[in-house]
């Protein structure tokens, strides 16, 4: 097969929905390879706490609310469809994990996992037997916790620091490490790192004139970085009553992608910055993200194994 479509999304945080999308492109869009480009996990963990005599309680969208076994199961549905997590619990377990920083961390880190391992078994239910290339791969966001589940599958793949060869034809390599963050996420490091880490994949690539490359912070200063300034209080720099928008990307993977010149080269990671910009000869894409609303931005390519980068389309769904 000298073409074929490659759908790639990043940045569901949590989504079922935007999750469920992902794996229907590949009958909706004809992909024959799907790529998940990190930030698969959520952000919030609700606990529901079971007060005795059938009563729960839990705080959720800026309201306490007390109900019973029934609603509980409902809110359970409410929180998932949110893109959040929950957990039952009591009053003195709950204390036990507001009192211990480890303990909390382990009990979000069960949570995302559960949830990934229930994804990677919806893949194996809808891809097994199918022609189609399923790889998830983890971004700056995610804990190392879910690693463990994203490599017990046959059916999805996760790419993190690897050359793959996409239909047995065209490489691709993927990272979802970042540059600093304001927030101390699990996966980042100082941009020398990252650039020998990106490096290290890149230089084991035969092809690059055709090769994809899946790195989830986007080049500095490219227009695919655009997102608020902050101050050291992490709020949004005001000027002029305006919000201040500048670029937060990587100067390693401006570095990479000027360097190795690969086909296309896939980012995410700032979810207002949609668009497509070239460097050099490379495509550079971010599809940006919206999987609060549950809408699924992406981008479908298409690839020659001889020609790389034939064409592509964003797409919201």
């Amino acid at each position: 097969m000298s073409k074929f479509r490659l759908f790639f999304t990043t940045d569901i945080h949590g989504s079922d929905v935007c999750f469920r999308k992902f794996l229907n492109a590949a009958k909706v869009y004809e992909a024959s390879v799907l790529v998940l480009g990190g930030d698969i996990t959520g952000k919030l963990l609700i606990p529901l706490v079971d007060e005795g005599q059938g009563r729960y309680r839990y705080h959720w969208l800026d309201r306490d609310v007390v109900t019973d076994a029934e609603g509980v199961a409902a809110a359970e549905r409410e929180i998932r469809a949110a893109a959040a997590y929950s957990f039952r619990t009591d009053p003195e377990q709950l204390a036990r994990i507001q009192a211990d920083p480890a303990l909390a961390s382990e009990t979000f880190v069960e949570a995302m996992a559960g949830v990934a391992r229930q994804w990677v078994a919806l893949a194996e239910e809808r891809l097994r037997g199918k022609d189609v290339e399923c790889y998830v791969a983890p971004g700056n966001d995610d804990d190392f916790g879910i690693d463990e589940v994203l490599g017990s599958s046959d059916v999805v793949r996760n790419p993190e620091g690897q050359v793959i060869a996409l239909r047995n034809a065209v490489e691709m390599i993927a990272t979802g490490y970042s540059n600093p963050t304001p927030w101390d996420t699990p996966r980042e490091e100082p941009e020398d790192a990252l650039l020998a880490r990106i490096s290290a994949m890149a230089d084991r690539v035969r092809n690059l004139s055709t090769a994809v490359f899946s790195l989830h912070v986007p080049p500095y200063g490219s227009g695919l970085d655009q997102a608020p300034l902050l101050d050291a209080s992490l709020k949004p720099r005001v000027s002029g009553g305006m919000v201040q928008i500048g670029p937060v990307g990587s100067t390693a993977v401006r570095d990479a992608v000027k360097k190795y010149q690969p086909s296309v080269a896939l980012h995410g990671h700032i979810h207002e910055s949609r668009a497509v910009v070239r460097i050099g000869r490379t495509r550079c894409i971010n599809p940006g993200s919206e999987y609060g609303e549950g809408v699924l931005r992406g981008v479908l390519l298409e690839l020659d194994e001889k020609k790389g980068l034939l064409d592509h389309v964003l797409i919201a769904a």
